[in-house]
């Protein structure tokens, strides 16, 4: 598949941490940032700027090659590209009703349960039950504050979640470096051009638009290349477990830039969405990721060379976390 990714001696595996960390707070920077469009051009035309201008950036950078695909790999790059559409706008929708550290810890119930069904012995069942304890504390539907509706986009965009992981892995067997993002994203540009309609996009001003480019770059752009330099110091064991802090810097995100004061009860519940986001990637990885003997499981395998089926895997979660980011 890919040529393997050879670590750099000499580089502590904090600067990889710190890098995984920057990425995904520009992530979640981006995401309040979008909230603020909410109110102008709505879910629909909030996510139809953000994913129209990546695929525009995709398609000018990463030049795809359609013709050079099969059938099966082209079919599965353009599934992806429907299924990251649904979860753009679902999670716009969902911020669009509940805070973003909410809806971002709802839509990590996706990944989690595909770790956990990757899981073997009976620990695996512990995460998802800690996970369901941290949603209804995050939700709290005893008090009926948190909007119904919203938590229900905020899942829905979960689902999405997992189907892309799975479509990723499946496409990124099928195809070489970064094709399968550079047929998704545009494809999911489409879709959301359809979705919002003509009304939303002809409604939207010239001004609208240079924001909406403004957040194309800080979304996929720059955690792009903050990841391409993350997944050259770490392994897929310590990204995929830094990745579980996704929800808590969504939430200290929310605090600060839009307002949203969780109060304890929602505190513990993110706590515990995010201890079981960690323990889920620790015994959920993929089987044909090698185990180092004398590792430290969550944050090993720097300044060493990498096997190809080590750097495949780190490819793999490098386009699932741009996905997710456009």
């Amino acid at each position: 598949m890919t040529t393997a990714i050879t670590h750099t001696s000499g580089r502590p595996a904090p600067t990889g941490a710190l890098l995984a960390l920057a990425s995904m707070t520009c992530v979640q920077l981006g995401l309040a940032a979008s909230v603020g469009l909410l109110d102008r051009v709505g879910a629909e035309g909030a996510a139809w700027l953000r994913l129209s201008w990546a695929g525009v950036i995709v398609l000018l950078v990463l030049r795809p090659r359609p013709w050079t695909m099969s059938r099966r790999a082209l079919r599965g790059a353009v599934l992806l590209g429907v299924v990251t559409g649904g979860l753009t706008i679902l999670f716009m929708a969902a911020v669009a009703r509940i805070p973003l550290g909410t809806a971002s810890a709802l839509e990590f119930l996706g990944p989690l349960g595909v770790a956990v069904a990757r899981g073997r012995g009976g620990r695996a069942l512990a995460w998802p039950a800690l996970a369901a304890i941290g949603v209804l504390l995050l939700t709290q539907p005893w008090h009926g504050g948190t909007d119904p509706v919203g938590i229900a986009f905020a899942l829905a965009a979960a689902a999405c979640w997992a189907a892309y992981i799975l479509l990723t892995q499946a496409v990124g067997d099928e195809l070489e470096g970064l094709q399968g993002l550079a047929i998704s994203l545009p494809v999911a540009g489409l879709v959301s051009t359809v979705v919002a309609g003509p009304r939303v996009v002809e409604s939207i001003e010239p001004s609208i638009l240079l924001v909406g480019l403004g957040l194309a770059l800080l979304l996929p752009v720059v955690p792009f290349s903050l990841e391409m330099l993350a997944l050259r110091r770490l392994d897929t064991a310590a990204f995929g477990t830094l990745m579980s802090l996704e929800p808590a810097i969504a939430l200290v995100v929310g605090l600060v830039l839009l307002g949203q004061r969780p109060d304890m009860l929602a505190l513990v519940g993110m706590a515990f969405v995010v201890t079981a986001g960690v323990g889920a990637e620790r015994i959920g990885a993929r089987a044909s990721r090698p185990v180092e003997t004398g590792a430290v499981p969550a944050l090993a395998g720097l300044d060493r060379p990498e096997p190809r089926e080590e750097a495949d895997e780190q490819d793999l979660q490098h386009q699932q976390r741009m996905i997710h980011a456009g």
